[in-house]
């Protein structure tokens, strides 16, 4: 089940930044960012949809709805927060993005509001 909580969180992410990005949000952009292949992005815009997650039209561009939305900008706001301070402790920016996308997702809101609060209170 966590898995594909994951999933749900990836996609609506990657959603959410090709919209900030281009505009506009199509099923092959989103397979490329995150390297996946179309067929499981098909699969996966099924699942959102059926989820209420997002909407598509006739043209096949993706909306996120507001449930959608909700989730897409707590996660990439994770995945900022969480890059930002591993970057302010020195580590490599690639890398920092890399760990925060794996930590965005198991991490409780309890640890993530201490984090933001410890970030907060260490800027230089």
């Amino acid at each position: 089940m966590r898995d594909t909580q994951k999933t749900t969180e990836d996609y609506l992410e990657a959603m959410l930044m090709m919209k900030e990005k281009r505009g506009f949000i199509r099923s092959v952009d989103v397979a490329n960012h995150l390297g996946v292949t179309k067929p499981s992005v098909s699969y996966a815009t099924r699942r959102l949809r059926e989820a209420g997650y997002i909407e598509m039209d006739k043209d096949s561009f993706i909306t996120l709805t507001p449930s959608g939305m909700e989730i897409a900008e707590r996660t990439y706001t994770r995945h900022k927060v969480l890059t930002e301070f591993f970057t302010g402790l020195g580590v490599d920016p690639a890398i920092a993005r890399e760990d925060a996308c794996k930590v965005e997702h198991d991490l409780s809101p309890e640890t993530f509001a201490a984090l933001c609060l410890f970030a907060q209170n260490n800027k230089p």
